[in-house]
């Protein structure tokens, strides 16, 4: 049997509280057709785009789960002139629902940095800039690890974890390769706020934007998972940027 959408968007709060998002954020019910409405399938993705809504309505979606949200800035029109109006206009007349959860993910336990996180074996985690609701949690992760690695090592852990192939480096002054790695800080997304500089030494390792962010959503999947709902992980959701 499907589940109401009310009780889906209640679990999805649960599961990230909406008072886990930044200040800046715009999270939470988006684009809402019908406040009735019954969900028994699910799109995650990264980005919402034009082949992501129909990928939904192939597979027969109730419901889009957009990490970055599809309305950012106020919208003056909701015409077919542009492509971010045209997916507003087609989730409505396919009764879609879009919830985008963005930066509670990022902050909450089990989000995606502690997913980031995982490449590496830690023995401590604490958040860069903490969360003002809860301070255990919040905006990236410092890292101390179990043991040193090189930072060759580091980069074919992120790569392996990440799913991709090739990655940007900052070498430190004065670093190799081999150096040892002992602390690690990263973040998901642009990490503009707590990003390093290499003249001070510190070795920065750059995913691209969403690249960061779209494995998690095989991890989320499992979180979300429920007998009543089929689950799927868009298949036409991708970075736009590509590191060659």
């Amino acid at each position: 049997m499907p589940l109401p959408l009310t009780q889906v968007i209640q679990r999805l709060k649960t599961i990230a509280p909406l008072n886990l998002a930044e200040s800046w954020d715009n999270v939470g019910l988006l684009i809402e057709p019908d406040q009735k409405q019954d969900v028994s399938s699910i799109l995650l993705t990264i980005d919402l785009t034009e082949d992501v809504v129909q990928e939904a309505v192939d597979v027969g979606a109730q419901l889009i789960i957009s990490y970055h949200p599809n309305i950012f800035k106020p919208l003056k029109s909701v015409t077919q002139s542009t492509w971010k109006e045209r997916i507003i206009v087609k989730c409505i007349k396919n009764n879609i629902t879009v919830f985008s959860p963005h930066t509670t993910w990022d902050a909450m336990e089990n989000g995606v940095n502690d997913w980031l996180a995982s490449s590496f074996s830690i023995k401590d985690s604490k958040p860069i800039i903490p969360n003002s609701v809860n301070p255990n949690i919040g905006l990236g992760r410092l890292l101390s690890l179990t043991d040193p690695v090189t930072l060759r090592e580091v980069i074919e852990s992120v790569k392996s974890n990440i799913g991709i192939p090739h990655l940007r480096l900052g070498l430190g002054k004065g670093k190799t390769l081999e150096s040892p790695i002992v602390s690690v800080a990263l973040c998901a997304g642009s990490g503009a706020s707590v990003l390093n500089a290499t003249q001070r030494g510190i070795n920065v390792i750059l995913c691209n934007h969403s690249d960061s962010e779209r494995g998690y959503l095989q991890k989320f999947k499992t979180l979300l998972a429920d007998e009543q709902l089929n689950i799927f992980v868009s298949k036409v959701d991708k970075d736009c940027l590509t590191t060659v």
